[in-house]
C-alpha cells in the first residue's frame, strides 16, 4: 500500500476478512466499499488470471484508488445496487462479498464533505455528491418528531427532544451551511461531553443523509441470491445499528422477529451459516496502531 492509500484510509481487519473469505485463486469477489483499495488489493493478490473482483463504491473519490488491473470490474454505486449490477455485468453468481462499513479516513479528513467535527466546512455528508439531500437540508426541513427520531434511533443522543425542539423553534432564524454555524446554534443544549455529543449527532445525520441502514439491509437481503454454494460473506460494522442489523441476517436469514410458537415448528430455513457467532474485533497491536479501529466488529457467513 502506497502512502496516498494509506492516508487515504486503513483497511481496519485486514488480515481477519481475506482470510474469512476463503478466497479461491479463480474465484469471483466482490469488495462492496472500496474506498482506498486495501482490501481489494489482498483479494487480487491471491487471484490468478481467472478470477475476478467486483469493486462498488458511490464515492467519487475512491476512483483515484483504482488498480492498474483487467481483473476489476469497478461500479461507482451503493453497494444497494448489487444483484442488478451482477447481473448487468453477467456476474449473478460470486464467491465472497466483502463490506467495510466504516466511513474512511479521507472522508473525515476533508473539511469540505462535512463529515467531520474538527473542521469548519459545508453541513454536506453525503457519500455519494449525486444525492440531492445535504445534513444541512435534514436539519432545515425534518420535522420535530422525525429529528427526534434520527438522533435517538442512529445517535443515541440522550436529549434528543430537546435537541430537535431547540432546532425546530430556532431555525427559522439561522441557516445551517457550515458545520460551526451549526455546532455554535446547538451549543446551548450540548449534554455532557461536548465532542462526544457532538460526534453522535453527526452520526445520526450522516446515517439518515446517506440511508446507511436502509442501503445495508438491501445489501444484506440479496446475499443468498448472490453467493454460490460455500461462497462467504464478510461484513465488518463500526457500531452498535450496524452490528446488530449483520448479527440478526446470519443468524436468522431474515430481519422479521420470529415468535416460538409451542405448536408449531417453523419450516423457514436459514440459507446462510453463522460461522462467528461471537464478532471478530481488533488485536490489541492493531488498536494501537489504527484508533479508528476500536469500534469495529467482523462476521462471516456462508451459503449453504
Amino acid at each position: 500500500m502506497n502512502k496516498e492509500e494509506q492516508h487515504y484510509h486503513v483497511s481496519v481487519l485486514y488480515k481477519e476478512a481475506l482470510e474469512g473469505l476463503h478466497i479461491k485463486p479463480d474465484g469471483i469477489y466482490v469488495d462492496c466499499t472500496f474506498g482506498g483499495g486495501g482490501h481489494s488489493r489482498g483479494i487480487l493478490a491471491q487471484l490468478n488470471k481467472k478470477g475476478r473482483l467486483i469493486a462498488f463504491d458511490q464515492d467519487a473519490d475512491a476512483q483515484r484508488n483504482l488498480p492498474e488491473d483487467e481483473r476489476v470490474i469497478f461500479i461507482p454505486q451503493n453497494f444497494k445496487y448489487l444483484q442488478k449490477f451482477l447481473r448487468l455485468y453477467k456476474f449473478p453468481k460470486v464467491d465472497g462479498v466483502l463490506a467495510d462499513l466504516g466511513v474512511s479516513s479521507h472522508q473525515f479528513d476533508e473539511a469540505e464533505r462535512g463529515f467531520s467535527i474538527r473542521f469548519d466546512g459545508p453541513l454536506d455528508m453525503r457519500m455519494d455528491k449525486r444525492l440531492e439531500r445535504t445534513a444541512a437540508s435534514v436539519l432545515a426541513s425534518a420535522s420535530e418528531k422525525e429529528l427526534v427520531e434520527i438522533f435517538s434511533h442512529y445517535g443515541e443522543v440522550s436529549n434528543a427532544k430537546t435537541l430537535a425542539k431547540h432546532i425546530t423553534t430556532n431555525r427559522s432564524m439561522s441557516v445551517f451551511a457550515t458545520i460551526d454555524t451549526f455546532k455554535n446554534f446547538i451549543s446551548p443544549v450540548v449534554k455532557g461531553n461536548p465532542n462526544k455529543y457532538l460526534a453522535q449527532v453527526f452520526q445520526a445525520l450522516r446515517i439518515e443523509v446517506n440511508d446507511e441502514l436502509g442501503a445495508l439491509k438491501e445489501m444484506l437481503e440479496q446475499l443468498p441470491e448472490v453467493l454460490n454454494e460455500a461462497g462467504r460473506a464478510v461484513i465488518i460494522t463500526f457500531h452498535s445499528l450496524e452490528d446488530r442489523l449483520v448479527k440478526t441476517f446470519f443468524k436468522q436469514g431474515t430481519f422479521e422477529i420470529e415468535q416460538e410458537h409451542p405448536f408449531l415448528n417453523s419450516t423457514r430455513q436459514n440459507p446462510l451459516f453463522n460461522i462467528t457467532k461471537k464478532p471478530i474485533v481488533p488485536s490489541e497491536k492493531e488498536l494501537k496502531e489504527n484508533k479508528r479501529s476500536r469500534s469495529a466488529k467482523l462476521r462471516i457467513a456462508e451459503m449453504r
